[in-house]
C-alpha cells in the first residue's frame, strides 16, 4: 500500500509538472525575435516584416523584427544558431543564407544544415535585371553591343543571388562586366537609380516601385517562367539567353537547439500563417511564389540547393575568406 501511494503521489506530481509546463507555454508572454539578416527597407525585410505581423496574431504573441546585416546575412544566421537555447530566436533563412554561403566563405561562422531546423517555406521569386531608367537598353539584347568593361552590376554583396546571376549573365553574354558589391541590396539599388552602376539582378519586392515611378527599367527575369508580379517582363530564357534559370527563396529557420516543444509550436504556427489567404496575397504582391512542402521536403530542398549554387559559385570564382 504504502508503495503504491509513493507511485500515485509520483504520478500526480509528474501530471502537475506537465500541466505547468503546458500552461506556462500557453501563457509565454515573452517576445520572439524575428532575425532577419539584412538591412531595412531590403526585400527580406519586407518578407520578414509580412510573417512577423502575421505570427504575432497567430501566437497571441509580439513578434519583433530584429535586421542584422553584414557578410551576406552570415552576421545574423551566426547570432540566431547561437541563441536557440532561449526558445525565442527564429532566422529568416534565405537562398543566400542557407544555400550560397555554404561554398562562397572559406570559414562560415554557422553551418546551414546543422545548426538551423526548417518551420516553413515562404517561397521562391526570380529576380528582375534593372537599369537605370535613362539607360539606353531596350532589351537584354542590346547588352550584347556594349563593352564589358566599360559596364559594371550592382549586387547587394558577393556571392548574392544577385551577383552569380550577373556573372552568368556575362557568361552567356561573352562579357566581362564588372561586379561591384554593395554593403546590401538597398545602396546597390540606389547607385544604380543614379546611374553609377549600370544594372543590377534584384528581388521584385524592391524593384518594382522604382519602375513604376519610372526610375528604373526592367529588361528580363531570371527564372524559366515569368514573375507573377511582373507577368510584362520576359524572361531572358525568352529573349535568347539560354539555360538561365536562377531564382532567390526565403524560409524560416528555429536554431537547431531550441527546445522541441517550443520549435513544434512554431512550426504549427508558422505552417498555418503560410496557408492564410491575406498572407499569400501579401507575398504575391512580392513576386513571392509559395509552395507547401513538409519538414523531409524542406530538408531535401535545402541539400539540393546547396549543391546546385555551389557549381553557380565555383563557375563565378567568388570567394570570401
Amino acid at each position: 500500500m504504502k508503495r503504491r501511494a509513493i507511485l500515485a503521489a509520483a504520478t500526480f506530481a509528474a501530471t502537475l509538472l506537465s500541466q505547468a509546463g503546458a500552461w506556462a507555454q500557453a501563457g509565454d508572454t515573452r517576445p520572439i525575435k524575428l532575425v532577419v539578416p539584412f538591412a531595412a527597407g531590403t526585400s527580406t525585410d519586407i518578407v520578414g516584416r509580412v510573417l512577423a505581423e502575421a505570427l504575432g496574431r497567430q501566437l497571441s504573441q509580439v513578434v519583433i523584427v530584429d535586421n542584422r546585416p553584414g557578410a551576406g546575412g552570415a552576421i545574423g544566421s551566426e547570432l540566431a544558431a547561437r541563441s536557440g537555447a532561449d526558445g525565442h530566436t527564429v532566422l529568416l533563412g534565405t537562398v543566400g543564407t542557407h544555400a550560397i554561403n555554404a561554398s562562397l566563405y572559406k570559414r562560415l561562422s554557422y553551418q546551414p544544415q546543422r545548426d538551423f531546423v526548417p518551420l516553413g517555406f515562404v517561397g521562391a521569386t526570380p529576380t528582375l535585371l534593372v537599369v537605370p531608367a535613362a539607360a539606353p537598353w531596350k532589351t537584354v539584347a542590346d547588352m550584347r553591343q556594349a563593352s564589358g568593361k566599360s559596364v559594371s552590376f550592382a549586387s547587394a554583396g558577393n556571392g548574392t543571388s544577385g551577383h552569380l546571376a550577373g556573372e552568368l549573365l556575362n557568361l552567356r553574354l561573352g562579357k566581362d562586366f564588372v561586379h561591384v558589391p554593395y554593403r546590401d541590396g538597398a545602396q546597390a539599388l540606389t547607385e544604380v537609380m543614379a546611374g553609377n552602376v549600370q544594372f543590377m539582378f534584384y528581388h521584385p519586392a524592391a524593384v518594382l516601385p522604382q519602375v513604376r515611378a519610372g526610375k528604373l527599367r526592367a529588361l528580363g527575369a531570371s527564372s524559366a517562367r515569368r514573375s507573377t508580379a511582373a507577368p510584362d517582363v520576359p524572361t531572358l530564357a525568352e529573349q535568347g539567353i539560354a539555360d538561365f534559370d536562377l531564382v532567390a527563396w526565403f524560409m524560416l529557420y528555429a536554431p537547431a537547439d531550441m527546445p522541441a516543444a517550443q520549435r513544434d509550436r512554431l512550426r504549427e504556427a508558422t505552417q498555418a500563417v503560410l496557408a492564410q489567404p491575406a498572407v499569400r496575397d501579401k507575398l504575391a504582391a512580392q513576386g513571392i511564389e509559395p509552395m507547401a512542402m513538409t519538414a523531409a521536403e524542406m530538408a531535401a530542398f535545402g541539400t539540393a540547393e546547396i549543391a546546385k549554387w555551389g557549381e553557380a559559385v565555383r563557375r563565378s570564382g567568388a570567394q570570401v575568406d
